[in-house]
């Protein structure tokens, strides 16, 4: 999607500090880090949101079985595996979702808070 900001990264249009990357996914740091450790895990393929995924079972299985091979490679390359590290997705407006495209937020590297809001 041509307007999309993370499609732009996901095409090297726009540079991003890329953290891990294969054929179907980016990983790259949040520019706004809420945790010293703040990567966003996102699918090349443009979905709006993780709802969108709802009615294609197989292409839903696909894509978040690459979101967690994405996230065990990130967490051995941030070194947040063995202590620990939260994974958040937001859907839509409501949801805190402020980037249209489907993304996850690996947040680590602190103690986080239990509670989160």
């Amino acid at each position: 999607m041509v307007d999309c900001v993370f499609c732009r990264i996901a095409s090297h249009e726009l540079g991003s500090k890329i953290v891990y990357e294969d054929d179907s996914i980016i990983c790259f740091h949040d520019i706004n880090p809420s945790a010293p450790v703040h990567i966003l895990i996102v699918p090349k393929h443009h979905y709006t949101d993780i709802m969108e995924l709802s009615s294609d079972k197989q292409a839903a299985a696909e894509v978040l079985g690459t979101v967690m091979h994405a996230i065990e490679k990130v967490t051995e390359i941030t070194g947040v595996d063995k202590k620990g590290f939260r994974i958040i997705n937001n859907c839509g407006f409501n949801g805190g979702q402020t980037i249209p495209h489907l993304h996850f937020h690996l947040l680590g590297g602190m103690k986080l808070r239990e509670k989160l809001i």
